[in-house]
């Protein structure tokens, strides 16, 4: 989702592009030690997501438009979506060497985060039919 200013859209363009490094470069998602070599399988996804999420706040700081806003979250719900999806998927996670309950929970987290995005897609189609009927503008009067 994006922030509410050009100054928001920025700052979360930024932190979609540091942890498009952090994952890619340095310190790498090998770093982590829970993370398999499954990852790889997984990391396409996960990149599209965030150069998605980079794209449309760079755009959001420039353009105010809540209907271009709409449509712009929604594609950046929909590769968020096919990320949660495909770690489902691959669930390149290892947490043998610690408490059973751990891959309960990832799969738990999982699950909540395509539940959220799904009612974020909701609300943004609210939102995009709204900007275009003028339903928002006349509520405000």
């Amino acid at each position: 989702m994006t922030s509410t200013g050009p100054a928001g859209g920025i700052g979360s363009a930024v932190i979609n592009a540091v942890l498009l490094w952090a994952i890619n470069i340095w310190p790498g998602w090998r770093a982590v030690p829970f993370l398999t070599r499954d990852m790889e399988l997984a990391l396409g996804a996960v990149n599209a997501s965030l150069i998605a999420g980079i794209s449309a706040n760079l755009l959001f700081a420039v353009v105010r438009s809540r209907g271009l806003q709409a449509v712009g979250n929604l594609v950046v719900l929909g590769f968020g979506l096919a990320a949660l999806i495909r770690l489902w998927d691959v669930f390149p996670f290892d947490f043998s060497s610690g408490w059973s309950g751990w891959t309960v929970l990832a799969r738990a987290f999982l699950v909540l985060g395509m539940a959220g995005t799904v009612i974020g897609a909701v609300a943004e189609l609210v939102a995009l039919f709204r900007s275009l009927t003028g339903a928002g503008s006349r509520a405000r009067q």
